[in-house]
């Protein structure tokens, strides 16, 4: 390669210039300062044996894309929710007695043409109910509806207490059994709970058992969720009929079935990042085997993970294409590196070698630091997040064997075009205006002026992030887009019944036999009166608003009755004639439901606080209130996980990645000056998620950790190349040029094309992979401008400059 250059060199404080002309420089491979005995083993190994290396990768790829092949959907109550968390235990303990109450699916069967009370409806409801029963995975005995005898009406007439089921036996349809049905509801005290306010639906409720009692299989939920779309609302929705279904399992099944379009945004990534290489390196060539290698690593990535057990939930199913982007943006790198040694003469083999010396170490650590990046979210005790974690950490291992070995004894034998070697030429006698503009900002006056706006950028976007919430900003299921399926159907829900499908469930437990008892009811009354005030509640019920009706019913109807009683014979008469549901089988639990308005963040907060406060005060030997269950506790149990873990995760990820980047460097001046710019986005990452109303919750939680692991990449390879240079002789600003020369476009290529890489999601149904894309493509972005500009400018202020050998004063 043949540049002009004047040299200035600095000799016992002296200038003296220095006219160099013709300067041929050739790259030679050196050995790593600190691991030259790791790569000085490795290497003999790779390039004296490749074709054995070669055989080896094509044998474990095969094994790899059998098992890959085998890979299915996977998601399971247990693994959405934090089941180490005192809430979720309390609720495991007693998930037997509490299943109506827990994992629950609601179909509301509608007749948008009239109301209930006609054959055809209620014939319609019959037969859903009866498919619904047969639905594998469904706890057959208790399914409720108009239809089931678990469901049944009571009245006081002078004869005694008289009741039966709403629908009785031998209905027929006639006007006269419509009426008796009409007034069965209307005793049953059902109407806002399985019976709309207004008369138009009813409710099917669908508990669910997570394991099947036959086979011991996990409930498939995905399985389960298209059966209800084909077997209920395909076969029964008509003009007159509407089905709406809703509940956690309808939840995931939505978020699995949304999820197989991930193929098509991963097609379009694919195409998009061949393009994108091809335009930057000219060559078929370093583009084939680039994009080999880093399917390679997704296959390999998707293999073992099938191995280990796993299956692809909605949140994991996204790993691969983080494992494909980053390999790409690792590869560009070798393909800069092996055209530029190409250029000087040197042989495919001689060049394979000095891209493996030159990268093999920094790309370890940046790859490693990507790693620690996915790993600290295992400290987030949650099964999705931590099966996440884990996957992604597998992508980067392989990815450090694809791109780091393999990839360069396939350059080896395949090289690069003539195209690219004289698109490389080319880019090398340009006259670099882009680099001369940004080169400036290692000049201490140009560093202030960088420095000092993104201190005030920071100051504002800190100042913003303080709003921030954990946990769900919106109602509905807010991992769905507003206008999806679901969201409507929970919105009808919402709207025509006064029992909200966002229930907190607070489990009161007492000796044996003493759920019903004076003591505890007197407690439970003062607690449902306390939270009825708590802002955020509709409503409560418990064994004892049940029993209050009744005792007034058994009384002649006089609501002067309707109270507690001292006495343990009518108490105990009442408590007999209540549903089973509301206490235990030996009568030593009993659940307070508690109906909110919403799941928001703030909403949960509030009302587990309240009712911790209570718990504190009344705990005793007799009663003790344990927190919680329902979709709603298990939400704010969930929240507050997030919340404890969100703090230890940022200081696990920021200092073992500050670590490593000060091994690899020795300086904790440069150390500042990498991490900084990635501390500077996560703040902005924040902002940004509190003005578009995103919670920090298990969707959005990982992409702070992921933006920091891959963003780190940047500085280590811009700061890597500067450090040669700087080894050479030059001073900062005309170390940053050469390295903005042979580095600054391929890190430039890198941030765009991990940012391709999960744009594509921002199109997906499923919001929350719209939101990561979202999230992430701003990071990867960010990053890539931070350690472009904050890198070169925070060096130019903390490290100190040593009096150089030679400075750049022109290129030509």
């Amino acid at each position: 390669m043949t540049i002009n250059l004047t040299l200035l060199e600095v000799v016992n404080g002296e200038n003296k210039t220095l006219t160099q002309t013709q300067a041929q420089i050739k790259p030679q491979p050196q050995l790593h300062p600190k691991l030259g005995l790791v790569e000085r083993f490795i290497e003999p190994i790779l390039f004296n044996f490749r074709l054995p290396v070669l055989i080896f990768f094509l044998l474990a790829s095969i094994l790899f894309a059998y098992e890959a092949a085998q890979l299915r959907p996977d998601a399971s109550f247990q693994k959405m929710v934090p089941i180490f968390h005192p809430y979720i235990a309390n609720y495991l303990k007693y998930e037997n007695e509490l299943r109506p109450l827990g994992n629950v699916v609601r179909i509301a069967v509608e007749n948008k043409n009239g109301d209930i009370y006609s054959k055809e409806y209620l014939d319609t409801l019959k037969k859903i109910t009866d498919e619904v029963f047969y639905v594998p995975g469904v706890d057959r005995g208790n399914l409720k509806s108009l239809w089931t005898p678990n469901v049944n009406w009571m009245e006081v007439t002078e004869a005694g207490m008289t009741g039966g089921q709403i629908i009785p036996q031998g209905f027929d349809g006639t006007p006269e059994k419509i009426e008796q049905v009409r007034t069965n509801i209307v005793r049953s005290g059902r109407i806002g709970s399985l019976v709309a306010a207004d008369g138009h639906s009813t409710i099917v409720l669908v508990p669910l058992l997570e394991t099947d009692p036959d086979t011991g299989a996990k409930l498939n939920y995905g399985q389960f969720s298209e059966r209800l779309e084909t077997l209920i609302r395909q076969k029964y929705e008509t003009k007159d009929i509407k089905i709406h279904i809703t509940g956690f399992a309808k939840v995931v099944g939505d978020l699995i079935h949304g999820a197989k379009a991930i193929g098509v945004f991963f097609a379009i990534a694919f195409v998009l990042t061949i393009l994108l290489l091809l335009a930057y390196s000219r060559c078929w060539r370093s583009t084939s085997v680039t994009i080999l290698c880093c399917s390679l690593a997704v296959i390999w990535q998707l293999g073992i993970v099938r191995m280990l057990g796993f299956g692809l939930d909605p949140y994991s199913i996204l790993v691969p294409f983080l494992t494909f982007a980053i390999g790409v943006s690792h590869a560009v790198q070798n393909i800069n590196t092996m055209a530029a040694a190409r250029l000087t003469g040197s042989s495919n083999v001689d060049t394979a070698k000095l891209t493996f010396r030159q990268l093999f170490i920094p790309g370890s650590v940046a790859l490693l630091c990507d790693a620690v990046g996915f790993s600290t979210l295992l400290v987030i005790k949650i099964g999705v997040i931590q099966e996440l974690a884990i996957s992604a950490s597998i992508g980067v291992a392989v990815i450090i064997l694809t791109k780091m070995f393999l990839l360069p004894i396939l350059m080896s034998y395949v090289g690069v075009s003539d195209a690219c070697l004289r698109h490389q030429a080319k880019k090398q006698g340009s006259q670099h205006r882009a680099a001369h503009f940004l080169s400036r900002f290692a000049e201490p006056r140009f560093a202030w002026v960088a420095v000092l706006g993104a201190a005030l950028l920071l100051g504002v976007a800190w100042n913003i992030s303080r709003d921030l919430k954990i946990g769900d900003l919106d109602a509905g299921a807010p991992e769905l887009r507003p206008d999806s399926q679901y969201n409507r159907d929970n919105a009808y829900i919402s709207a025509h019944y006064s029992t909200s499908p966002d229930v907190f469930v607070v489990m009161v437990k007492t000796p044996a036999n003493e759920c019903g008892s004076y003591p505890v009811a007197e407690v439970v009354d003062r607690f449902q009166w306390e939270m009825e005030q708590v802002a955020g509640v509709e409503s409560t019920t418990s064994l004892f608003s049940g029993m209050k009706k009744v005792i007034a019913a058994t009384n002649g109807g006089d609501l002067r009755w309707q109270a507690l009683s001292r006495n343990r014979f009518v108490s105990n008469a009442a408590h007999r004639m209540l549903p089973s549901e509301l206490y235990s089988n030996d009568c030593s639990m009993l659940p307070v439901l508690i109906f909110l308005t919403d799941h928001k963040a703030d909403t949960l907060t509030r009302i587990a606080k309240a009712a911790e406060n209570f718990a504190a005060a009344n705990n005793d030997a007799t009663v003790q209130f344990l927190l919680a269950a329902g979709n709603s506790g298990i939400e704010a149990a969930t929240n507050k996980v997030i919340k404890q873990a969100e703090p230890q995760m940022l200081m696990l990820v920021y200092g073992i990645v500050a670590l490593l980047v000060l091994w690899e460097f020795r300086s904790w001046r440069v150390t500042l000056c990498i991490m900084l710019p990635l501390y500077i986005t996560s703040v902005l990452c924040e902002a940004i998620m509190a003005k578009l109303g995103l919670g920090v919750k298990v969707a959005t939680l990982p992409v702070i950790a992921l933006g920091i692991g891959i963003g780190v990449d940047y500085g280590i390879y811009i700061y890597n190349r500067i450090q040669h240079f700087l080894d050479q002789g030059l001073l900062l600003k005309a170390a940053y040029f050469e390295t903005l020369k042979s580095t600054g476009a391929a890190v430039a290529l890198t941030g765009v094309t991990l940012s391709l890489g999960v744009l594509t999601w921002v199109w997906s149904d499923i919001k929350f992979q719209a939101d990561m894309g979202l999230l992430l493509t701003f990071m990867f972005l960010w990053n890539m401008v931070g350690a472009i500009v904050m890198i070169p400018a925070l060096a130019a202020l903390l490290v100190p400059q040593r009096p150089g050998l030679i400075s750049l004063k022109r290129i030509t």
